[in-house]
């Protein structure tokens, strides 16, 4: 008998968790399935183009561009080009840990990805507008700068403590 994945039993059970909590009208359990479902929109929409982008990215991005902008070549201005492209990325996390690991394959920096990595949860275009719509293009704008310094001082300490221990990013295994 082939053995069945933990990850589908509890799905299994969260599915009939939810149809209890419609029958017996638990508000709750209403509440969690509706949040599961525009959650799990939100993904279908936003993910399968993400993914067509990073996968476009993976293969029209020149392994000698990458290194030369992001790589042991590249200037302190690799920080401004993680930067902006993380400023452009849609979706996330979701979408930044996929092109992070492109990036790391064609020859960037640990600094440049972690730079990249960070930026893309704080520096999103659209959230930005967003929040100096509500909190005031001042904050925004102090916010966004007074993080730079760390971000970019976090990512070269955690690129030198990778260096002195010889870190290597761990393969995929299939």
């Amino acid at each position: 008998m082939k053995k069945i994945n933990k990850n589908y039993i509890l799905f299994f059970a969260f599915v009939v968790f939810a149809i209890i909590s419609y029958l017996a009208s638990f508000d709750l359990g209403i509440r969690i399935w509706d949040n599961f479902l525009v959650f799990a929109k939100d993904m279908v929409l936003i993910l399968p183009p993400a993914f067509i982008l990073i996968g476009l990215f993976d293969v029209w991005a020149k392994n000698d561009q990458v290194e030369k902008h992001f790589g042991n070549t590249s200037n302190p201005l690799r920080f401004l080009w993680s930067i902006l492209l993380a400023s452009t990325t849609v979706g996330g996390t979701f979408v930044a840990f996929p092109l992070a690991n492109s990036m790391y394959h064609k020859g960037a920096r640990y600094s440049s990805i972690l730079t990249y990595v960070t930026a893309a949860s704080l520096f999103m275009i659209p959230m930005s507008i967003m929040e100096a719509s509500m909190l005031g293009i001042r904050f925004t704008v102090i916010r966004l700068i007074g993080s730079l310094p760390f971000i970019i001082f976090g990512a070269i300490l955690l690129e030198k403590y990778f260096e002195k221990t010889n870190y290597i990013l761990p393969e995929i295994i299939d």
